[in-house]
Order: structure tokens, then C-alpha cells, then sequence
């Protein structure tokens, strides 16, 4: 173990609507007894782009001791979640709502709000 950045949740405040789930690419995230956990430290890679979706503001990032993040562990939790037939829930751009299956999507955060934005839209973003 290591001291890194991963997700921490506050079971308080977090209502289990699952929002955070799907901005995981890591897939770290799950709802568990109707709260949302990290269930594997090593699958949290400490990005953060589940932080702003949460609708409630369940979500931060702690520097603590933790597993070393698994690039490994990643590919086995998406194998695994593909043979359960477990899905995401597709992402959808705030300006022309292109789902992340048909472009690319990346997170914008402004004033602690966190949306997503294609690649299409993202110079229009920029540039007013």
C-alpha cells in the first residue's frame, strides 16, 4: 500500500441514486445496501469524474493509504461486468446530447457542477 488520491464517500449524504456510477470508466463504483462504495481500492484511479455528478455532494477525493491503482484489476471488473450483462448508462452531451457511443465525451466542471461535453460542442464552449 501506498498513500494516493481515491474517492471518498460520505454515507450520509450520499442517497443511492447511482449517478456516479456510470462516469466510472474504471468501474470502482457500485451500489451496495442502497449507498454507492468503492469496492476495490486498485480499481480507482483517482480522476475524480464522478465527483461533480453527484447530485448531492457525496463525492471528494482523499489522499490516504490505499491499493495501488491495477490497470489488471480494471480489465477483470470489465470482463466481468460484460459476462453478468451488468450495463452503463451512456453519458450524453449537454449542448447537442450526442451519447458517448456515438463521440467522444469529456467532463467540464463550472461552479461545482459537473456536465459533459462532445468534442463537436467543446470549441463552441470555448469560444463563446
Amino acid at each position: 500500500m501506498s498513500r494516493r488520491t481515491v474517492v471518498k464517500i460520505d454515507e450520509e449524504l450520499c442517497n443511492g441514486c447511482g449517478a456516479c456510477i456510470s462516469p466510472c470508466a474504471e468501474g470502482a463504483l457500485e451500489i451496495i445496501d442502497g449507498k454507492a462504495r468503492v469496492i476495490k481500492d486498485e480499481l480507482c484511479d483517482g480522476a475524480g469524474f464522478c465527483l461533480g455528478i453527484c447530485p448531492v455532494g457525496a463525492l471528494s477525493l482523499e489522499s490516504r493509504e490505499a491499493d495501488a491503482f491495477s490497470e489488471q484489476a480494471v480489465k477483470i471488473r470489465r470482463l466481468e461486468s460484460q459476462s453478468s450483462g451488468t450495463s452503463y448508462i451512456a453519458q450524453h452531451c449537454m449542448s447537442c446530447n450526442a451519447s458517448e457511443d456515438e463521440r467522444y465525451l469529456l467532463p467540464v466542471k463550472y461552479k461545482g457542477g459537473a456536465l459533459w461535453c462532445c468534442t463537436r460542442c467543446l470549441p463552441g464552449l470555448i469560444h463563446g
